[in-house]
C-alpha cells in the first residue's frame, strides 16, 4: 500500500491508501466514483482512458490511466471529462462535440475532449498559421481511436472552435 495525494479538477484529494497495482482508471471509478474516464482497450493504445495532467510550468499534457498505477499520479493536479463544464454550462469545446455529432457510442469521447482541450490551450500559448490548422488538429488527435470512426466529426468539431476564435489560436 502508498498513499496517493493529487488534485482531481481543481480539488486537492488524500491522502489516500491505495494498492501499488490500482489503475489511475480504476482508482477514479471505483474510489472517488468518476465514471467517465473510460476503460478502453487496456493495453494504453486507444486513448480512450486519457486524463489531462497539468504541469506546474503551466503546460498540459493528456497521461492514459488503464495501465499507469494511481501512485504515479501521487502530487499531481489532473483533470478529468468531469472537471471541463462548470455550474452546469458546457464549454465552447464540449458544445461543438455535441453540435458536429462527434462521437456516436461515446466511449473515446472522454479522451479526444481531453486532448483537444490540451491543444486549445496549447495554441492560446504559441499560436499557429492557419495553414497548418489541419495538421495541427491531425497530430494533436493522431493515437486517439474511435472504434464508430467518428474522427472526422472530432476533427471538424475542434476546427470550428479553433477558427470560432481565431483570434486566440491562429496568427
Amino acid at each position: 500500500m502508498t498513499t496517493l495525494s493529487l488534485s482531481v479538477n481543481g480539488r486537492a484529494l488524500g491522502p489516500f491508501e491505495v494498492r501499488d497495482d490500482l489503475t489511475m482508471n480504476d482508482f477514479l471509478r471505483e474510489e472517488l466514483g468518476m465514471t467517465g474516464t473510460k476503460f478502453g482497450c487496456g493495453a494504453a493504445q486507444c486513448l480512450s482512458c486519457a486524463v489531462i495532467v497539468d504541469m506546474p510550468d503551466g503546460s498540459s499534457h493528456t497521461n492514459p490511466t488503464c495501465v499507469v498505477p494511481a501512485v504515479n499520479f501521487d502530487g499531481k493536479a489532473i483533470r478529468t471529462i468531469e472537471g471541463h463544464a462548470k455550474d452546469g454550462v458546457l464549454t465552447a469545446l464540449q458544445t461543438a462535440f455535441i453540435e458536429h455529432f462527434s462521437f456516436q457510442c461515446g466511449y473515446c469521447t472522454p479522451g479526444f475532449l481531453n486532448e483537444s482541450q490540451v491543444l486549445l490551450e496549447r495554441l492560446e500559448k504559441t499560436p499557429v498559421p492557419r495553414a497548418t490548422l489541419e495538421t495541427v488538429i491531425a497530430e494533436a488527435l493522431d493515437g486517439h481511436l474511435c472504434r464508430c470512426t467518428g474522427y472526422v466529426k472530432y476533427h471538424e468539431a475542434v476546427r470550428a472552435v479553433i477558427l470560432a476564435g481565431a483570434d486566440r489560436y491562429l496568427i
